[in-house]
């Protein structure tokens, strides 16, 4: 087949910057849908293990649990609130959410409520660990999937990757900036901080990065067109 001057999809297995209308017509819908709420699913499933191990959760989970320690509402109740109130700080740093985005907002909090109604806390500590360890690979995984799906990032990783766009730091500074407040809000609100906290913050990082390419779905991005070269100018006899 011969090239032609017309742009011809070019496939990426990488993380593209897309608009919302640009996510929706990226290519293979189906399987990105699928895997988006799979592992949105699954996201709030290892949220609820690792609360049902009580030996220590994430920092953001450690300020919802202090949040929801001093309110009437369910754990998701609080998970779905903090979720819309960290998307008011899009409006300064100017991001646009997608669907997954939105998705991720509702979702999770629903699950996670789900799965702590019918998983009951076991009072074996081995067993507890167990829920711990699970809950953190689980957690890895499903980050990967719906991150992989391309359909925006969750609220709290839009948070980090604007800031990350409108300050110029580096995305290690401000993530743990973010997650060390976060963390000391929640943990003096009473929220729960223990062995799964430190497991998850060093465990976390490599199994996203491990699974992250392998759930990265294949996107067609037009390529841009090459300009052609202007003929060059004859000088005037």
């Amino acid at each position: 087949m011969t090239a032609t001057s017309e742009a011809v999809p070019a496939q990426r297995r990488q993380l593209a910057a897309l608009n919302p209308i640009q996510q929706l017509q990226a290519g293979q819908l189906p399987r990105r849908l699928v895997q988006l709420y799979l592992g949105l699913i699954l996201y709030g499933a290892s949220m609820g293990l690792m609360i049902q191990g009580n030996l220590g959760l994430d920092p953001w989970d450690v300020l919802h649990s202090g949040i929801a320690k001093h309110l009437d509402v369910s754990f998701g109740t609080v998970v779905i609130a903090m979720s819309f109130v960290v998307l008011l700080a899009w409006i300064p740093l100017r991001q646009w959410p997608g669907l997954g985005t939105i998705s991720n907002a509702i979702v999770i909090g629903l699950v996670t409520d789900l799965t702590l109604n019918t998983v009951a806390r076991p009072d074996e500590l081995w067993l507890r660990a167990v829920f711990m360890v699970a809950g953190i690979v689980v957690n890895g995984l499903a980050g990967a999937m719906y991150i992989g799906a391309q359909f925006g990032p969750g609220p709290r990783d839009g948070l980090m990757t604007g800031l990350v766009r409108r300050t110029g730091l580096s995305v290690r500074l401000v993530r743990t900036t973010i997650e060390v407040i976060v963390l000391g809000i929640g943990w003096l609100l009473g929220g729960v901080v223990g062995l799964g906290t430190v497991a998850y913050a060093l465990a976390i990082g490599p199994i996203v990065h491990f699974l992250l390419p392998l759930f990265t779905v294949k996107l067609s991005v037009p390529a841009v067109p090459t300009p052609s070269p202007r003929p060059q100018e004859q000088p005037e006899a």
